[in-house]
Parts: C-alpha cells; sequence; structure tokens
C-alpha cells in the first residue's frame, strides 16, 4: 500500500522516536557494520550462472547416501505428473482462498482432499488441512477440551517425541496438564496404564500414535475402548506415516474420534523437514469444533456444480471468542499435490506403496538381525520402521556408517535414554535391495569394531 506523506508529517514522526533523519531508522549500527566491500561475483551471462550453481550444488552430498531414515518424515517415490501440475500458475499463485467462491479449481481441490482424508480414515468429515502433524495433534486436543471442558490431555510416550513437544507448548499456553502413557517392553503403549488413568475422568482427551514413533502397530484394544468411551474422553488417533493407511485399519474402526495426521508420504517432499501438511478427520459431532476451512459441494441458482466454503472457525471469519483456532493458512499448495498424487496412484496403486514398504522393511529387519551383535528390540508387528539394537551407542555406530555413505536411523537415545543403545531403521519402495546388502556390510565391519569405553 502507498500512504503519501508530507514533510511535515515525516518531521513529526522522526521527532516522536528520537530520529534525526529517515536513514538513521536503517542505519546498521557500528558496532556490527560490515567494514569491508562485500566480494560479489560480476554480472554473469545466464549459461555462467547456471555452471555457478551446478558447481555449488556438487558440495552438497547427502543425494549420495544411501538413507534409512524416518521418524516422521518419509522418502517416497513421486511421480513427474504431480510436479507438471501441481506447479502450474492457476495452482502456484493462488495461495489461500480468501475470496473462496472466486477460486473454484482450488475449493474443488481441497474438497477432493478432505474427501480422500475421510476414506482413509473412515471417519465423516475432514478439514482442509493444517501446518503438520505435530500441530495437527494440537489442534485436536483444543478440540478435545471444547467438547467436554476438562483441562487436562493424555498421550502416549510411544507418540512422536516432536508431536509430543508441540503438543506440550500448546498445553503450556493453555493451562493444561499434560500426562504421559507409558511404553511397554514391547515398544507399544501400556493398555492397563491407559484404562487406569482415563477411568478417572477427568481427561479431556488420549493420543495414540499407529504406527507408533517404533514403527509398531500400537491401537487400543477392545477393553480400552470401552473405558475411553465410558470415561467421556475424546480417542485421538495420530498418523505420523500416511502410506500406512492404505494397508491398516482406519483410526474410526478403533473407536478414533479424531484423526489427525502428517501427509507428507503422499508426493511431498522431504525438503529438510518442510513445509508439510497435516490433516485432521473427525465425526460429525465436533464438526463444529474443528479448525480451518470445510470446502462443500453445491449448485448454484442455475444448477451448476459450485464449491463453497461451508465451514470457517478462523478469528478472520468469526467472533474471536467462537473461533476454536487461528489457523491462517491451510498448506493448500501441499495439500493440492498429496491430492494429486492420491489420484495419480488410486486405491490399488496405493496398497501396492504400501506392500512394498511392508516387503523392503521385512528384507530390512532380517538381515540387520542376522548380524553378530544386533537383534531386533521388539517383537511386535510394524510397518517400515524397526528399531535395532546394536548394543552399544546408536550414536558412535551411526557415525561411522556415516562415514561410510550410509545414514542408518536414528539414534533413539536422543528421545529415550532407556534406548541408548538403539537405531530406528525405515525402509520404502525407493529402499534397493543393493542398499540393504550396503547397509549389512557396513554393520557388519562397524560392529566388528570394539566399542569405546
Amino acid at each position: 500500500m502507498y500512504t503519501p506523506h508530507t514533510p511535515r508529517d515525516i518531521a513529526q514522526m522522526l521527532e516522536t522516536v528520537g530520529a534525526n533523519s529517515l536513514d538513521d531508522l536503517v542505519r546498521v549500527p557500528d558496532a556490527i557494520a560490515l567494514r569491508e566491500r562485500l566480494d560479489l561475483v560480476p554480472a554473469l551471462p545466464e549459461a555462467g550462472i547456471v555452471k555457478r550453481f551446478e558447481h555449488f550444488a556438487r558440495k552438497n552430498v547427502g543425494a549420495s547416501y544411501i538413507s534409512f531414515l524416518g521418524g516422521g518424515s518419509y522418502r517416497h517415490y513421486t511421480p513427474p505428473a504431480i510436479a507438471s501440475l501441481a506447479m502450474r500458475g492457476e495452482f502456484l499463485t493462488s495461495y489461500t482462498p480468501y475470496q473462496a467462491e472466486v477460486s473454484q479449481g482450488y475449493l474443488q481441490a481441497i474438497y477432493e482432499w478432505q474427501t480422500y482424508v475421510c476414506l482413509l480414515t473412515g471417519l465423516d468429515v475432514a478439514n482442509a488441512s493444517v501446518y503438520d502433524g505435530a500441530t495437527a495433534l494440537a489442534e485436536a486436543t483444543i478440540m478435545s477440551i471444547h467438547a467436554n471442558g476438562r483441562k487436562r490431555a493424555l498421550v502416549s510416550r510411544a507418540v512422536n517425541p516432536n508431536y509430543r513437544a508441540v503438543l506440550q507448548t500448546y498445553c503450556d499456553g493453555l493451562d493444561v496438564e499434560l500426562d504421559e502413557i507409558p511404553v511397554t517392553a514391547n515398544g507399544t503403549t501400556d493398555l492397563a496404564a491407559l484404562q487406569a488413568l482415563v477411568a478417572e475422568g477427568t481427561y479431556a482427551c488420549v493420543a495414540l500414535q499407529s504406527p507408533n514413533f517404533f514403527g509398531n502397530l500400537d491401537v487400543p484394544d477392545a477393553a480400552a475402548q470401552s473405558a475411553i468411551a465410558a470415561s467421556g474422553t475424546v480417542s485421538i488417533a495420530v498418523v505420523a506415516e500416511a502410506i500406512a493407511l492404505a494397508v491398516l485399519a482406519t483410526p474410526a474402526s478403533w473407536g478414533a474420534q479424531i484423526a489427525v495426521g502428517e501427509g507428507q508420504s503422499f508426493g511431498v517432499a522431504t525438503a529438510y523437514g518442510g513445509p508439510y501438511l497435516g490433516f485432521m478427520a473427525t465425526t460429525k459431532e465436533h464438526m463444529r469444533r474443528i479448525p480451518g476451512r470445510l470446502v462443500g459441494k453445491t449448485v448454484d441458482a442455475g444448477g451448476n456444480e459450485a464449491y463453497v466454503l461451508t465451514l470457517q472457525a478462523r478469528e478472520q471469519h468469526i467472533r474471536r471468542e467462537r473461533a476454536t483456532s487461528n489457523i491462517c493458512t491451510n498448506q493448500a499448495h501441499c495439500a493440492l499435490i498429496a491430492t494429486i498424487y492420491l489420484a495419480l496412484l488410486g486405491k490399488s496403486g496405493l496398497q501396492d506403496v504400501a506392500s512394498a514398504n511392508l516387503k523392503r522393511s521385512r528384507e530390512l529387519a532380517a538381515s540387520v538381525a542376522s548380524l553378530q551383535g544386533c537383534a531386533l528390540e521388539f517383537d511386535a508387528p510394524f510397518f517400515n520402521e524397526v528399531v535395532v539394537n546394536v548394543g552399544r551407542p546408536a550414536g558412535e555406530v551411526l557415525d561411522r556408517l556415516k562415514g561410510r555413505g550410509i545414514l542408518g536411523g536414528i539414534d533413539l537415545g536422543r528421545f529415550y535414554p532407556e534406548y541408548a543403545n538403539c537405531i530406528l531403521m525405515t525402509a520404502t519402495e525407493l529402499t534397493s535391495a543393493g542398499d540393504i546388502q550396503a547397509l549389512h556390510a557396513a554393520l557388519n565391519e562397524v560392529l566388528d569394531v570394539p566399542a569405546r569405553v
């Protein structure tokens, strides 16, 4: 916006802030000012610029590593058609639909994304996405507090530690007490402890992740589901590896009233950790508490199919005291990428990808478990991640693997001191048999080296 100011206006403003000139407002203090001329490259022709950036790109050796990283961010194959469609100017410049009904194309894409989320979770309604899986969990907790008025929340210790950290930050700001359910020796939520805690009738919600951070399937059994329902506690299902939804039972089938998670696996690049997209679905009972936007389909005055924002629960649209959240964007472009990915693969294609993940992770588990000095920490059913005990500090082993061009996984000791000797390893459809053989050979060499005392 251009706002003209007269010299008199400027003089009055400078006097108010105690500055002599407009330059004083942007002058860098002498203590930190740059004293040398910047060593800038002279103007180059386009071909020279490309060559210079290719030189910089060659310094990034990360792409040459064999990777078994996971823990909430997963490597999956992205069909080239996604970029061709999602990067079209019509989508790339739309940002977010403030004048929503004018953006019929984007509203249709969001509507289709919501539909896919409902199909995958088994729940009634889904919103137009939120920031990421961690904030989706926090928003679901707020929904639960609004539903029953309780000021305590319960989360399994097997939920992604980063998600729990974000949730704790939200709870601190809301004066909500956050308690954790312990994990059993088999790497799953202690359901007996869960039942005892929810029986108190003081918790707004209980959140479980499946597959959990250790990669294990982790759903409440019939007794736990009954205890949660009887206590009036809202059951939240957390999904960090969205591909798993293609082959596992839906969150709705095991009693979840709200399902949240991370949609990065649906065609969004790992990209150094973001931007990603959170998803959220719920039952009709909680529909008016869901944050963000809901897109609906209707017909216009001429009988033509039309898409509208059916529900908007943000401060920008309704009174602050009635708003459920102040989420300001819906990661629409990431959600578009995920929608195109799901449309391209279809039901059977998505199941094929999930099956490939299952197959490769079993090959990975069998390979590392056959090594002397290695053992699988848990024997619970898992999806595409497995915890391997290497018998010595995991960080030391991972450093040595990195020196051999392999990113071996995540040091669980960073988050769980009791698993300091354990590595969380991930295999997806992009993990080849050769990758697993290379890891096997490298681990064999590394574990043959005596551990540091």
